[in-house]
């Protein structure tokens, strides 16, 4: 579990200590510090992206956002996601949204980040062959191009590693809403590497939801609170 110096404070504080092993429950506890940038937003997306540079001898790996909690063995994950169909990187589909126009509109209507920067970057993939999504074109190269990108489960390869470089690098010279930059980086891997294989794994939503439980953050659930209390 990665933290930074305030989030350790505050499970001190709940009474969450670290033992002698620095665990805290099955959590090894690993403390961030001189972070690279300021947006803590951007500073999520290293060990959500490039955990084969933060583990390097690790061959797998599986990403989970904290308002989420396994509800199943990772070998079980492992062996379901990647291993029965030969996968190397496994990720959902969006609940809702299948379309990077449909993703865009949405980050702008809920303030996600600056609107002249993702405009500026929505410019960008569309000059640089970005289409939008088409459901039942037999030709399409994914089944959504918009992700749920709090589950990803990861084989180490020299493929699976390449893309998730490539995605990071999109995070960093554009927004960290790493949704918005998805689809367009697969497309350029597949274009960049036609001779190359890279098995990825897209499956439906309702797969996350059975291995992950969504347990909202205090200060989300206090907002909902609030919202019902003036409705």
């Amino acid at each position: 579990m990665f933290v930074d110096e305030i989030t350790l404070r505050t499970l001190n504080s709940e009474g969450h200590m670290l033992d002698t092993m620095g665990f805290i429950g099955l959590w090894k506890i690993v403390v961030v510090k001189n972070l690279p940038y300021t947006d803590m937003r951007r500073v999520g997306k290293i060990p959500k992206l490039l955990s084969h540079r933060l583990f390097p001898s690790a061959r797998y790996s599986i990403w989970l956002d904290s308002k989420l909690r396994l509800q199943l063995d990772p070998l079980l994950i492992l062996e379901y996601f990647l291993w029965r169909k030969g996968h190397e990187y496994a990720i959902s589909n969006h609940y809702d949204r299948h379309c990077v126009w449909e993703e865009v509109a949405q980050n702008k209507k809920l303030n996600k980040y600056n609107h002249t920067v993702i405009d500026q970057q929505f410019a960008f993939y569309q000059a640089d062959g970005l289409k939008r999504f088409n459901p039942v074109d037999p030709l399409k190269l994914l089944p959504s191009n918009v992700p749920e990108g709090s589950f990803i489960v990861r084989a180490h390869t020299p493929m699976s590693n390449l893309f998730s470089c490539l995605w990071f690098n999109e995070v960093e010279r554009f927004t960290p809403r790493d949704q918005l930059s998805f689809a367009y980086t697969y497309q350029k891997l597949r274009s960049m590497n036609p001779s190359k294989p890279f098995h990825l794994n897209m499956f439906k939503d309702c797969e996350r939801r059975r291995v992950a439980k969504l347990f909202r953050h205090r200060s989300e659930e206090r907002r909902n609170l609030h919202q019902q209390a003036i409705e």
